[in-house]
């Protein structure tokens, strides 16, 4: 069974060892260089993540959140083609883990695993005068919330993100509660349904971000819907923000395909940055 068919299924509770649970015998990567590998940022199983170093002078950071709408049956192993490509291209890449919904995550635990992860960059000899965070799907909306953490006194005081791209990311979480994203994915993660309330962990609730924004979506995505990403810059342009749509050819999964013309777009956006 592929991802797609996983991703569209609305009781993914029963896939029980369909993939690699976080943090279970995961694969360790060897490390290229020195100073590279796996890294832990607090003391459960999934709070780690893989750092990629480039050869010379790193052009800045690349924070790489994984997605499967929030569910440990999905882990940080979606990143590792990108973190290998965006290394290749003179990037750090810091590949993420963190708890998610069936390995003691959802709200508020996953904010605060990406919060600390983003966090633990303070604590290696890296320049971080530029950290993106490049997430997807629900690692979009991690990703995005992630420029807006300083906001609230719980997350704020770390690590500052200065660019954003979101890959297909769900970024308005009432209109993806609304229309059953993952089979009711929002809810299961919030532990209700989404509202005002929600505005610290709802990206569209907290326009405009202080930060550039690209949403690159695929313009056949038949599981996250490119609206996500078209009504965010929308209503984030709207209000004075920088964001822009940059719609690839494919589906929901063409931009984390590293191979890909969408991977290949994200990359320059990259260039745009650093």
């Amino acid at each position: 069974m592929d991802r797609r068919t996983l991703l569209s299924l609305p009781v993914l509770g029963l896939l029980g060892g369909a993939l690699t649970a976080c943090g279970e015998d995961a694969p360790v990567r060897e490390p290229d260089n020195a100073g590279e590998g796996r890294m832990t940022y607090g003391d459960d199983p999934s709070q780690f993540g893989e750092l990629f170093l480039p050869e010379g002078n790193p052009r800045g950071v690349v924070v790489v959140i994984h997605g499967g709408f929030w569910l440990s049956q999905y882990d940080y192993t979606l990143g590792s083609p990108l973190a290998t490509s965006l290394a290749a291209e003179g990037w750090v890449a810091w590949n993420l883990e963190y708890r998610s919904v069936g390995s003691g995550g959802g709200a508020p635990e996953t904010f605060d695993d990406i919060a600390a992860a983003i966090d633990k960059l303070a604590d290696t000899d890296l320049d971080l005068s530029t950290v993106v965070t490049l997430g997807h799907s629900a690692g979009g909306h991690l990703a995005t919330w992630a420029a807006s953490r300083g906001r609230f006194d719980q997350w704020s005081g770390g690590v500052d993100v200065t660019h954003v791209i979101s890959q297909a990311g769900v970024l308005d979480l009432v209109a993806g509660d609304a229309a059953g994203l993952g089979g009711g994915a929002v809810q299961r993660f919030l532990g209700h349904p989404p509202g005002p309330a929600d505005a610290p962990l709802d990206p569209r609730q907290q326009v405009p971000l202080d930060v550039p924004i690209w949403c690159v979506h695929g313009s056949d995505d038949d599981i996250v819907p490119i609206s996500q990403s078209a009504d965010y810059v929308a209503a984030a342009t709207g209000a004075g923000a920088t964001a822009e749509l940059v719609e690839v050819d494919g589906d929901h999964f063409a931009v984390i395909d590293a191979t890909s013309p969408a991977w290949a777009r994200t990359l320059e956006i990259l260039d745009s940055v650093g």
